[in-house]
């Protein structure tokens, strides 16, 4: 009787449900909402950069740089000068992809999973590039000098030198990890584009017309030294601010004004140009001064190679 009683009690139970399934309608269930989140990643990526600066700088001695070509190690190597000088010679392996918008064209082709090296002719597009390639997610650095200065002048070069030209290997694709990074890469180099004919082609400006613009005291430009102290102590570019080139230096570029150009000036122009790279993706007018202060290496390139005047720091 028990289990009767018991047998009844569970069919009136799952008959009952059913009734109530059948009768109720299910309530929907709701969308999660669209959450808005500000996109940080390249005011992040930017710092970062600075940031965590390794002691290499980003760049890789000229000579050392041809060895590793000579041995043949597995590496990606960018030639961003123009392709009639390319098509000249160039360091075997090297794919010239031309400053410019073709950086932004075959961005989704460079590796992320390799080591990148990049050069132009002097180091100070270069510098740019790597700035904007290290953003994007690219393992990137500069050869010092480029390839006029630097990798041509090495010795025993011309067995690293050939002529066949190389391509990129278009059979895989690579993603940027943020839509703001990847937008800001891309104008960087629209931008470029319209700087073509103007005197800061390129973002950078001629010691010419840097010396122009200062004799001139226009007040919409300011002049930035970021060479160590103890250098723009001796001798630097009158009115130029002083931040030198060190991990974390953006912490100082709230210092700087927003509605101003700025000159940046370093010793070859190479930091200078990862500088001011940095600078545009943060919102800011930035070029670099051709040839920065001026080497031995660079001559005749420079501010001092010109022998343009220099205040010293009372």
């Amino acid at each position: 009787m028990k289990k009767l009683l018991l047998t009844l009690l569970i069919v009136f139970l799952l008959t009952s449900s059913l009734f109530i399934s059948c009768d109720k309608k299910e309530a929907p269930v709701a969308a999660a909402p669209a959450v808005e989140v500000a996109d940080n990643t390249l005011e992040d990526a930017v710092n970062a950069y600075y940031e965590n600066r390794p002691d290499h700088s980003h760049m890789i001695a000229q000579a050392d740089f041809v060895d590793m070509v000579k041995a043949g190690e597995d590496m990606v190597l960018l030639d961003i000068r123009k392709p009639e000088d390319y098509a000249k010679g160039h360091l075997i392996g090297a794919v010239n992809v031309p400053w410019g918008m073709e950086l932004y064209n075959q961005l989704k082709y460079i590796p992320r999973d390799k080591d990148v090296y990049i050069h132009c002719y002097s180091g100070q597009t270069a510098g740019q590039a790597v700035v904007l390639l290290n953003v994007a997610g690219v393992s990137a650095r500069s050869i010092k000098y480029g390839w006029n200065f630097g990798i041509s002048k090495v010795e025993g070069v011309g067995a690293a030198i050939e002529t066949e030209e190389n391509f990129l290997d278009t059979t895989k694709t690579w993603e940027t990890d943020s839509a703001a990074i990847d937008a800001a890469y891309k104008a960087y180099y629209e931008e470029f584009a319209s700087l073509k004919g103007t005197p800061f082609a390129s973002n950078i400006v001629s010691e010419e017309n840097a010396k122009k613009i200062l004799d001139a005291g226009d007040s919409d430009v300011i002049f930035l030294s970021i060479r160590k102290q103890e250098d723009y102590a001796k001798g630097h570019i009158e009115t130029a601010m002083n931040i030198p080139w060190a991990k974390g230096m953006n912490d100082m570029f709230a210092s700087l004004p927003a509605d101003k150009k700025i000159i940046v000036n370093c010793y070859s122009g190479q930091t200078a140009g990862q500088t001011i790279a940095g600078l545009k993706l943060l919102g800011y007018d930035a070029v670099s001064l051709k040839g920065g202060m001026g080497t031995g290496g660079n001559a005749p390139l420079g501010w001092a190679n010109k022998e343009y005047p220099v205040v010293a720091s009372q």
